[in-house]
């Protein structure tokens, strides 16, 4: 249980660091869309890059080899980290991923419903109700650290299990219910190649080379298909072995291929994918920006999904959790502090732009994507921080709370 927690108090850390990352990105592409740079940032996200071999080729702008190509890096270790917490981790038994879990399905249920609620009267609006339902790990890790010691190490491990979770919903949304267009022959040929990687870690393959090499093979089949190119990210960190590593003279390490990778990631996903996808789509014009546009359905709906719709249905579903015997509350927690941490859930950003960029691909809808995501975000960090800044533990560990 001490090795479990120091594990993953030092992945907390490494997401606090990426969230500070992602906020200088962020605020960056900010400033330049509302500078005379605003052109120039604009020209630099079209720029076209191409790679063609033959007469096959992929042709995309700076954008979208961003959002489908980076993107699949930091799905892919979205996959490794789901998979280790499913396999070995805080959501290795049903005892310990209840609560998280009950909590994420409120949170993901609560803002859908909100969003849909009030865009009701606009069927293309609807498309957008699963924009709120995501939570940023590194933001809202990233706040809770600023918090420091006065939270229980207990309920950071719920959070991150929480988020994790949550990232397995927004996964499956994106399978489910933004695919369009669907090639047969290029799903065909990802299948191929999925059983591929199947029989890699079947045979207990260890080699980084085989599983990149294969994983590309799926991105570029699932990038032709109409199914989200990303997906390719988590069926190939799926496939990556948790079994010991074995040196050459038969020597069993302790460290697993999929832990390797997922360590050697880190700091590229946390230092450089994520802040280049903030950089690239946060970046919205506020000219001419007016309390109508703000209160207008899609922003509005989005904004309260991740500001009231998380906080409700992450606390209210943890909370009946608690209280029907179905989970515990995290040790030394008190309920203002749960409370707080359900608040933080509401910071969306990273997921909820790429979900928002599925759901609403005409251009004409960026502004209020970007408007909704970034208001409810940021109402959500700083209501959380000054919740839990004020919040006092509880007296004494709830007596369920051991497992």
């Amino acid at each position: 249980m001490v090795g479990k927690l120091r594990g993953a108090l030092k992945f907390v850390h490494h997401e606090a660091s990426g969230g500070v990352m992602l906020l200088m990105a962020a605020m960056l592409a900010l400033l330049l869309a509302n500078s005379p740079l605003a052109a120039l940032y604009g020209a630099l996200l079209d720029t076209h890059l191409s790679v063609k071999i033959g007469e096959w080729g992929i042709d995309k702008n700076l954008l979208h080899w961003i959002n489908d190509g980076l993107m699949a890096i930091f799905f892919f270790h979205v996959g490794l980290e789901i998979k280790r917490e499913l396999v070995e981790g805080e959501l290795s038994t049903v005892k310990q991923a209840a609560l998280p879990a009950l909590g994420a399905l409120g949170g993901m249920i609560v803002p859908a419903l909100i969003y849909i609620g009030i865009n009701r009267n606009d069927p293309h609006a609807i498309a957008g109700w699963a924009i709120p339902t995501a939570t940023d790990i590194a933001f809202a890790v990233g706040v809770l650290a600023l918090v420091g010691s006065r939270i229980p190490p207990a309920l950071k491990i719920y959070l991150l299990a929480l988020a994790i979770i949550d990232d397995l919903g927004a996964i499956l949304i994106i399978a489910f219910f933004y695919t369009y267009n669907l090639s047969m022959m290029a799903l065909l040929l990802a299948g191929l190649g999925v059983v591929g990687l199947v029989v890699l870690n079947r045979r207990g393959v260890t080699s980084t080379a085989a599983y990149v090499l294969m994983g590309f093979f799926v991105w570029l089949c699932v990038l032709k298909s109409g199914v989200h190119a990303t997906l390719a990210g988590v069926i190939t960190a799926f496939a990556i072995p948790l079994t010991p590593i074995v040196n050459g003279d038969r020597h069993k390490t302790s460290e697993s291929l999929a832990s390797r990778l997922q360590e050697n990631l880190h700091p590229w996903v946390n230092f450089g994918v994520l802040p280049a996808f903030a950089f690239a789509n946060a970046g919205v014009s506020l000219a001419g920006l007016t309390l109508a546009k703000l209160v207008s359905p899609i922003p509005l709906g989005i904004a309260l999904g991740l500001l009231v719709g998380k906080a409700i249905g992450v606390f209210g579903f943890s909370s009946l959790a608690i209280a029907f015997g179905a989970g515990s509350r995290p040790e030394g927690a008190s309920w203002t502090q749960l409370f707080g941490v359900s608040v933080l859930a509401g910071i969306g950003f990273t997921m909820s732009l790429f979900i928002g960029m599925l759901a609403f691909p005409e251009p004409q809808y960026a502004a209020d994507i970007r408007i909704g995501v970034l208001s409810g975000s940021i109402c959500a960090a700083l209501i959380g921080y000054l919740i839990l800044t004020r919040a006092k533990p509880a007296l004494a560990p709830p007596s369920s709370a051991k497992r």
